[in-house]
């Protein structure tokens, strides 16, 4: 079975969540254009969600997104819709896309609506007993020829197939958030998975245009093998400069050499609060069970999460307080678990911490500066050679973190984990938006 017969019925299970809605919205495209070149075939999108009120605004969010791609794409739409003679104008086509997209999509809340699809793709909360009794329930209500992709970030696929007793039949397929802009999927092969399912892996990934780069079946694959380790790294950075500079010190301090000094998108603190402390706490446990390594363990975050501080993300997008404090997404404060509030990013206190970090390396340019940059890896290399020679206390935090993080990376493709130094570099650059891979010859 292709995959173009496989696509006539899917389902998408915790389709109302971060990562499910991504992925409904790529699927509903490419069905949208399944059905404009074959209108005699009935096409099924069954989005799952156990929020009710979830899927009223997943019914929004797939509307916007959809008709935000089409709107991109009227020379692509000219030519699906070319047999079309009641189709002139732009807003006509752009229309009958969403219109297609809508018609083969059913919105609902149970399981059974997935019973007859050949494709699944899983999205649920990264607890892996609570994916496995869906997975178990999945299994029992559809064939023998459905297949399933997961969208875990850290659950070993090999573990998950035997509990859920799928014989083969499940691929991981993370991808990264938000699925419908980020163009890395990580595909996870158990040695029990079918190779149909890992050509229909394969094909999907260039149907959707995303850059598909293998990981082996070890918890945490490469995305989540390397953050988590080098999350701690600055947790524990934090955690030794605290007694000087305080906790909520330290991790602004930790913060700001994460994003300037290595120039990163985002600080490392924050990205652990985009992505949840509860999240970034699940994966750990879910690593520490799997390769036996106790490292895998914070204290902090664990502080963090009895208190209810998380992170995450509201359903607009905006940025919830985590370790740090946002206005419009912007951080503005730090969180001071002694006292229970956070303390602000602004005057004397914030003057001291960066006088104390001292100066940017000559050449310095933020990573937005930088990322369309023609003379990128020259200026790169450059300031990299500066922060080499620099002095500073931030300089030092910063050189010890780089060859920290290269050594993480290294190590993942020692263990087997990734297969080459290049597939860890094409993990971060491409679903971390790293403006360069943690292996490289900077330092």
């Amino acid at each position: 079975m292709n995959l173009d017969e496989r696509l006539e019925n899917v389902s998408v299970i915790g389709a109302a969540g971060k990562m499910g809605s991504g992925i409904a919205v790529l699927l509903a495209q490419e069905l949208a254009k399944l059905k404009a070149h074959n209108q005699g075939k009935i096409y099924k999108l069954n989005l799952i969600d156990v929020n009710d009120a979830a899927l009223d605004g997943l019914r929004r969010f797939i509307k916007a997104q959809v008709t935000k791609v089409a709107e991109k794409s009227i020379v692509a739409l000219r030519s699906i819709y070319a047999d079309r003679d009641d189709l002139v104008e732009n807003w006509e086509m752009i229309e009958a896309f969403v219109d297609d997209a809508f018609s083969v999509i059913r919105f609902g809340s149970d399981l059974k609506m997935a019973a007859d699809s050949l494709l699944i793709f899983e999205a649920i909360v990264e607890d892996e007993a609570i994916k496995i009794r869906v997975l178990k329930e999945l299994n029992e209500l559809c064939g023998e020829e459905t297949l399933f992709l997961t969208n875990t970030s850290s659950i070993p696929i090999g573990f998950l197939d035997e509990q859920a007793g799928l014989s083969g039949r499940i691929i991981g397929y993370h991808f990264y958030n938000p699925p419908v802009v980020q163009r890395l999927v990580e595909v996870i092969t158990a040695q029990s998975t079918q190779q149909e399912l890992r050509g229909i892996g394969a094909e999907l990934g260039k149907r959707l245009r995303k850059k598909l780069v293998p990981a082996n079946d070890i918890s945490g694959f490469i995305g989540n093998g390397h953050f988590m380790r080098d999350g701690l790294y600055a947790i524990g950075e934090a955690e030794r400069l605290k007694d000087k500079y305080s906790l909520p010190g330290a991790i602004y301090i930790m913060n700001r050499i994460s994003q300037d000094y290595l120039i990163r998108p985002m600080g490392i603190f924050q990205l652990i609060d985009y992505v949840g402390i509860d999240v970034f706490q699940c994966i750990l446990q879910v690593m520490r069970k799997h390769l036996g390594d106790s490292t895998l363990q914070s204290d902090l975050i664990d502080r963090m999460a009895e208190r209810g501080i998380l992170g995450g993300q509201r359903v607009d997008g905006s940025q919830k307080d985590g370790f740090l404090k946002y206005e419009r997404n912007r951080p503005v404060g730090v969180y001071d678990l002694e006292k229970g509030e956070y303390q602000p990013i602004e005057g004397k206190w914030k003057e001291d911490l960066d006088a104390a970090i001292g100066p940017l390396p000559a050449g310095f340019s933020p990573w937005r500066n930088l990322l369309r940059e023609p003379k990128k890896e020259e200026k790169l290399s450059a300031y990299f050679q500066n922060l080499q020679g620099a002095k500073t206390f931030g300089a030092e935090l910063a050189r010890a973190y780089l060859a920290r993080t290269k050594e993480i990376a290294k190590k993942l493709v020692q263990d087997g984990v990734a297969n080459s130094e290049e597939d860890v570099n094409s993990v971060l650059t491409n679903g971390f938006y790293w403006l360069y891979g943690p292996i490289n010859d900077y330092i």
